[in-house]
């Protein structure tokens, strides 16, 4: 029998979008609503800690930014994909953000005159990202447990696996979850839940994600029935270091760094002659890979891989130590560089998932007619609702966590104050059945010759190789029939440890799962779409068509893999016209 934990509202996911949700209803409703937080790691060691490189918001329109300016960035840069309703929304909260996080500790980096500082990044008309040197994810999440702790409703599950949401008559029953410590499953019934499990971004092996973050939130989505939405859209960032793909900030082409190639030439005024270094990432990444097919990148012997040249070195020593400490640390102990001294190799590397679960505004959850499944929001990079379109501009990701943090903390926190009591007890069949395909099939299975870190290396490879800054429909298609052999592999790969506690082979196992179906659902999304906008670019059709594409791809879940619907692009303000920088 799966033993049963009650809470108010649930929170899926730790980082700046759980937290920030976790902290507006303790702020809202302290001891009138009672909260679990569930993460499959450590607190702390969510994937937020990584942001480096600042939170886009106007904080300055006596010096010339405005909240129209920002929105105007934002709409441009998703190549008018974004729902322009979503973007406003984003843009007129941010300044009271960044304020809030200042009040409640934060060490926002300075302007000689005291007043916060701000950096310019990728598309941006005015310098509006804040920052706290280059570790501001780092800060934010401090900042963000720090206010936490002074709140006793709410409890914790560190390490803990969720594996599906239960959905009955369109509504949330319910997650189901292993608990690492024991591993056993459990039943979390709320009256609401959010969900903030972030991206997916380890479908890819060149990635700057860590190894936790596979996607697992958006894949029991799918499985739910729940679709997913612009999932095709994967951001590359220009600058992963060689060959760890570790990243190193925008915030230090921010700060003046140049790219060279091999000839010493500093190519961006070639391809965004206004912007440079600071056009959007979908457009520097894919002038680095011009560079490179082109012969004029260099390669790096030991992992075969080809980069160019992030130079820092005209900025000095005194102010990479001030404004850019981490990225000499990463790049001396992680390239044998330093940036003082010499460029750093680079090359665009897997960043960020532009797509997500379907939701709107308000941040609840969808199904493929437009229907909220009713207790269910979504917040942070697991979310598509839609503010970032087709290709994200640095230092919108941060300011989304924490502006749909506080909304759907606020509207999950208020349905669950005025809801009288937790929804139905969901049907054993569902709760048993998800205990059965865990236990006595997945663990139990009998180690044969896959594995799950033999499929993932194999599905990182082909999603490396066709599905990366430049797409085709051959390459696409070799995609999906390596996927779906991979699929049809993990049928035959178990755990080889079957203990229950802290068996990490079993979480792997699961992660992989997830992997697969969330790499499937982006190649199906990318072959559909016969155009090329943000960070989907096809060789083959290499213009954008607005007559056919401007709208969401939607991915819904069958047998015979996703079923693909579509759902019109929010337009208020600005109608779309051609992208120059």
């Amino acid at each position: 029998m799966v033993e049963t934990i009650n809470h108010d509202v649930v929170i899926i996911g730790s980082g700046l979008a759980g937290l920030r949700a976790a902290v507006e209803i303790m702020r809202m409703f302290e001891e009138k609503v009672n909260v679990g937080i569930i993460s499959k790691v450590q607190l702390m060691r969510s994937h937020s800690v990584s942001a480096e490189g600042g939170t886009a918001a106007v904080l300055y329109p006596d010096e010339g930014d405005s909240i129209a300016l920002h929105a105007w960035d934002t709409v441009k840069g998703s190549d008018f994909l974004a729902d322009q309703d979503a973007v406003w929304t984003l843009v007129s909260h941010m300044p009271q953000e960044i304020y809030l996080l200042e009040h409640w500790g934060i060490l926002w980096s300075r302007r000689e005159d005291g007043r916060i500082a701000q950096r310019y990044f990728g598309g941006q008309t005015f310098p509006r990202t804040v920052y706290a040197g280059d570790k501001t994810g780092l800060f934010e999440m401090q900042t963000l447990y720090g206010k936490l702790q002074e709140y006793d409703n709410y409890e914790r599950y560190d390490e803990w696996f969720v594996t599906s949401y239960v959905i009955e008559d369109g509504e949330y029953r319910g997650v189901t979850a292993i608990n690492m410590k024991d591993g056993n499953l459990y039943l979390f019934r709320s009256k609401a839940v959010i969900i903030a499990t972030g991206g997916g971004g380890r479908v890819y092996g060149f990635s700057t994600y860590g190894h936790t973050v596979t996607g697992d939130g958006l894949a029991m989505a799918y499985r739910a029935g729940i679709p997913l939405k612009d999932m095709e859209f994967y951001q590359f960032h220009p600058t992963g270091i060689i060959p760890s793909g570790i990243l190193v900030t925008e915030g230090a082409r921010g700060e003046g760094g140049i790219l060279l190639n091999k000839n010493g030439e500093r190519f961006m005024k070639k391809y965004a002659p206004t912007k440079m270094e600071l056009a959007p990432r979908d457009i520097v990444s894919r002038a680095m890979f011009t560079e490179m097919k082109e012969g004029r990148g260099f390669k790096d012997e030991e992992s075969g891989l080809e980069y160019l040249l992030l130079d820092l070195r005209h900025l000095g020593e005194e102010k990479l130590n001030e404004r850019l400490p981490l990225v000499r640390e990463v790049a001396i102990k992680f390239a044998g560089v330093d940036p003082a001294e010499e460029p750093i190799p680079v090359r665009p590397v897997a960043h960020y998932t532009m797509g997500g679960i379907h939701a709107d505004i308000r941040g609840r959850v969808l199904d493929a007619q437009g229907r909220w499944i009713k207790g269910m929001w979504v917040a942070g990079e697991a979310a598509a609702y839609s503010v970032h379109g087709a290709n994200r501009l640095g230092s919108n990701s941060t300011a989304e966590c924490l502006v749909w943090g506080k909304i759907t903390g606020r509207e999950a926190g208020l349905y669950a104050l005025k809801s009288p009591s937790l929804p139905p007890m969901p049907s054993n069949e569902k709760v048993a059945g998800e205990e059965k395909r865990l236990f006595d099939g997945l663990l139990k299975r009998e180690s044969g010759k896959e594995t799950a870190y033999q499929i993932k290396k194999e599905l990182n490879h082909v999603m490396d190789t066709h599905v990366y800054v430049y797409r085709n429909e051959e390459g696409l298609r070799k995609a999906l029939s390596k996927i779906r052999e991979l699929k049809e592999r993990f049928k035959n790969v178990a755990p080889s440890d079957k203990s229950r506690i802290y068996n990490t082979d079993f979480i792997t196992v699961l992660e992989t799962e997830n992997l697969l179906d969330i790499a499937e659902v982006i190649v199906v999304g990318a072959l559909e779409r016969r155009e090329s906008r943000g960070s989907h670019a096809r060789t083959d059709y290499p213009k954008r068509d607005d007559e056919n594409w401007l709208k969401h791809t939607l991915a819904t879940y069958s047998r015979d893999g996703p079923v693909l619907s579509y759902w019109p692009v929010t337009i208020t303000t600005w109608k779309p016209v051609e992208r120059k920088y």
